[in-house]
């Protein structure tokens, strides 16, 4: 089956990937405080000479709140503008009028009213112009999943796409991908979605050969082990959920996957605990050297960010770009910074973007170490490094389990528990209303498969027991399915995603 794609424009010469690549070296191990000044600097000429000029949204924001462009001088200085949130782009994506508001979008009468001399002299020459469109004008999109809301489209301009093609190579060093005869099969899904793009376009920047399977949805999981099969990859790129459902399956069939180094994962919270899983089956097929790395990427950010290698009980963070964006760390209620290392909500800004433009983004993801700014003690980088452990605020549910009080459960802490039971192959928690009364009791079944040789009555106790003593909750009912029931549960070829949590209960 031939699948058409269409590939936007982005060239990269050898020449600009090199300087590239010799600047995130240098950039990499630069003292945090002069990294800090540079990112001072960098946040000036984002509100006073394109957000403020250029965006609808923040201009008018501004102006209704009066805070004066000129008074952002620096990244402390970001905390008088209010959060973005979600909804806000919901909202602007639902006006028709309003639909472009966060993109930055210069005009003549804007650049002459906005810009100082020295930059609108440059706009004399038709050359200029010409700079000037290609750097703001969208020619790619990508779209959020859309899993608890409308889609959310966000633009790029070729200014963001030599960015994402940057970010490519600087995830490819992260990671220790240093061979440039290294060929990379990246299994992610077909889609307009960040994930797939950000590995694509990691073979443009650095010129390593990568295949790209459109995942499960595509070729089956039958194609992509063939194919990968046939390839015998350096590295493999997926998420968590297929990449260790297409290895068991692979093993299951006797093959070797012996030249496979790295597995990098994305699109979804990495457990440590599914590392060591997936770890273990490859060096059952042969690969008995091979490192497991996650990554964390959010579209609204436009780029992908990467642990550095370490065992698979350990982990070094998620290493950020200082000259590329900033990230706050906040109490999810107050709102207010909290200290470095301390749990808190991720609230993300660009320093460089174009298109698509957010500030004080809050990501509602949940850093439980928050953010550390000293060097990464596995490789020496000095960046800002994300705490790996991620929790999104909404997976903090209230369900009502009995008739004495609400139970706070955390649904994505639950979700690393099952992934890393040995005896476990699939999962999904399932929440329902008893009697399917919305006004009854909320119930929650765990289904499961289980490898071969697990004895089901130990099993369940153990699932049981785990979920008690971890999370103070028990579940209604543990069943126990093949593993192709389960994978049909997850929609594990037919999903973006697998659907690990339902949420069944109808509405009052």
């Amino acid at each position: 089956m031939i699948v058409p794609i269409f590939i936007p424009m982005a060239h990269s010469s050898g020449w600009s990937t090199r300087r590239r690549a010799e600047e995130w070296a240098k950039l990499a191990r630069t003292p945090w405080k002069t990294l800090r000044e540079r990112q001072d600097a960098l946040v000036r000429k984002l509100i006073q000479e394109r957000v403020y000029p250029f965006s609808a949204h923040y201009r008018r924001l501004m102006d209704e709140q009066r805070i004066d462009p000129r008074s952002i001088r620096s990244v402390d200085d970001l905390r008088r503008l209010p959060f973005t949130t979600k909804q806000d782009l919901l909202t602007s994506a639902g006006n028709e009028e309003r639909r472009r508001d966060f993109v930055l979008a210069p005009s003549p009468e804007l650049v002459r009213k906005h810009w100082p001399w020295h930059k609108k002299l440059n706009l004399l020459s038709a050359a200029g112009k010409e700079d000037l469109r290609r750097e703001y004008t969208p020619n790619f999109v990508t779209f959020t999943t859309g899993r608890s809301s409308e889609p959310v489209a966000f633009a790029y301009t070729p200014h963001d796409l030599e960015a994402l093609l940057k970010v490519g190579g600087r995830m490819l060093d992260v990671h220790a991908i240093h061979d440039p005869q290294a060929r990379i099969v990246n299994v992610f899904p077909f889609a307009p979605h960040l994930a797939f793009w950000q590995a694509t376009f990691a073979g443009f920047e650095t010129g390593r050969f990568v295949l790209s399977t459109g995942g499960g949805k595509v070729m089956g999981t039958s194609g992509n082990i063939r194919l990968v099969d046939r390839m015998q990859p350096a590295v493999l790129i997926g998420t968590p959920g297929f990449l260790y459902h297409l290895l068991r399956q692979a093993q299951d069939e006797g093959k070797r996957f012996t030249k496979v180094e790295r597995v990098i994962l994305g699109a979804e919270k990495v457990p440590s605990g599914l590392k060591k899983k997936i770890a273990e089956t490859l060096a059952e097929m042969g690969s008995t050297q091979a490192v497991v790395s996650g990554t964390y990427g959010f579209t609204e950010a436009r780029m992908a960010y990467s642990e550095c290698p370490t065992p698979h009980d350990a982990s070094s963070g998620y290493h950020t770009y200082p000259d590329l964006c900033v990230f706050e760390v906040v109490d999810p209620v107050s709102g207010e910074p909290v200290r470095e290392g301390e749990k808190g909500e991720l609230v993300y800004t660009p320093l460089d973007g174009r298109g698509t433009t957010v500030l004080r983004y809050r990501t509602g993801d949940l850093a439980v170490g928050g953010m550390q700014t000293e060097p990464c003690p596995w490789c020496g980088r000095t960046v800002p490094r994300i705490h790996s452990d991620l929790r999104r605020v909404s997976d903090q549910r209230a369900l009502n389990l009995t008739k004495i009080r609400g139970t706070l459960v955390d649904l994505s802490a639950m979700g690393t528990l099952l992934s890393g039971l040995p005896d476990v192959l699939e999962w999904q928690v399932a929440i329902a209303k008893l009697h399917d009364d919305p006004l009854e009791l909320d119930v929650f079944t765990v289904r499961v498969s289980l490898r071969a040789g697990a004895e089901q009555v130990a099993a369940r106790e153990r699932i049981r027991r785990e979920l008690h003593d971890t999370l103070e909750v028990s579940p209604n009912a543990i069943e126990v399915h093949t593993n192709a029931q389960m994978l049909e549960f997850l929609g594990m070829e037919t999903e973006l995603k697998e659907k690990r949590f339902l949420d069944l209960r109808p509405k009052a």
